[in-house]
């Protein structure tokens, strides 16, 4: 993902449109009071982030990015999905590198056609942490524990959820590929360099015109020691009614101190795609954070590993969207 850099009026209209935020709090006041008893269990999603880490780097085409993909596939199967479709392809990146791509879709309650919720993450991982101040660094890969992982093992514990309880809607998981490919320089210009594989899935037509979800939840760097998650902007922008929603449910569940209501950065990332198909979808990201005032850190540098990931934050992120998921009307 790539960050924007708002200009000083966008982010005063943007605050001053959060003070119609109440009418959307009001909307999503629907959800119950009582949440239901799903324990989001924050071990289990650290040994998913562990289980993808141990493969190495996964940038498309390499033997950690062949095997872990292998391993995705597997593991959805086995938790319980009613159907897991692959989607295969080669995507041209905008250097020209071919990438041999993969999107793993996992449907739950597949015969909940009237209302379906989108859960997604990408599973590869930066080619080039370019971030580094060392210059010979900077041509090295990204092993992406937050950076993809940690997005991809909450969505999977979600999974192991809905295995294990039926929700009243349902749910389609979607792992995509060839996201962390693109083009840093020429902010504007470079945002179809990245999400190719959401591109790819969206153009696909997987989902008929009058069967869309009703809404999605992006998990992107939600693994993070002590981060916080402000509302996104491109989110706030394009999707205000389910950001709502979700940080409602964050302070009926407990968690209001985690996802401040308030307004963060803006990001290139899937869900800007995603709501350009027609679904109303919004990215849980750390985006403003204390030191960078951008993502953590470790950000697209080799410092993007195990030692980063905290299961207190993954707790937070993986327990509100599982509250908001059982708390969705059918």
């Amino acid at each position: 993902m790539n960050f924007l850099k708002c200009s000083l009026l966008s982010l005063a209209l943007a605050l001053i449109s959060c003070s119609s935020a109440g009418k959307g709090e009001q909307q999503a006041e629907t959800l119950a009071d009582t949440i239901p008893t799903m324990n989001f269990n924050a071990d289990t999603a650290y040994a998913y982030i562990k289980a993808q880490v141990d493969f190495g780097p996964r940038t498309p085409g390499s033997e950690g990015h062949n095997r872990c993909g292998d391993w995705l596939v597997a593991t959805m199967n086995r938790l319980g999905a009613d159907t897991v479709f692959v989607q295969e392809a080669t995507l041209t990146a905008y250097n020209g590198d071919q990438l041999p791509a993969r999107n793993i879709i996992a449907r739950y309650n597949g015969d909940h056609d009237t209302k379906r919720v989108l859960i997604l993450a990408h599973w590869d991982t930066r080619p080039w942490a370019d971030q580094e101040t060392d210059e010979s660094a900077r041509k090295q890969p990204v092993i992406g524990a937050n950076d993809g992982a940690s997005g991809v093992a909450v969505a999977m514990e979600i999974a192991r959820q809905l295995q294990q309880t039926r929700a009243d809607v349902g749910v389609d998981i979607l792992l995509t590929d060839c996201e962390d490919y693109g083009r840093l320089e020429g902010w504007g210009n470079s945002d179809d360099t990245w999400c190719l594989g959401t591109q790819y899935f969206l153009a696909s037509n997987f989902y008929a015109p009058d069967s869309l979800p009703a809404y999605g939840i992006l998990l992107d760097m939600v693994g993070a020691q002590g981060a916080k998650f402000h509302r996104e902007y491109t989110s706030h922008r394009l999707a205000p009614r389910i950001v709502d929603k979700v940080w409602t449910q964050a302070r009926k569940s407990g968690y209001e101190a985690r996802f401040p209501n308030e307004l963060g950065g803006g990001v290139v990332d899937d869900h800007q795609f995603v709501n350009k198909a027609g679904i109303p979808c919004i990215d849980i990201i750390e985006s403003l954070n204390d030191e960078t005032r951008t993502f953590h850190p470790s950000w697209h540098t080799l410092r993007d590993n195990l030692d980063v990931i905290d299961p207190a934050t993954l707790k937070a992120v993986g327990q509100v969207v599982t509250d908001v998921i059982y708390n969705e009307p059918a």
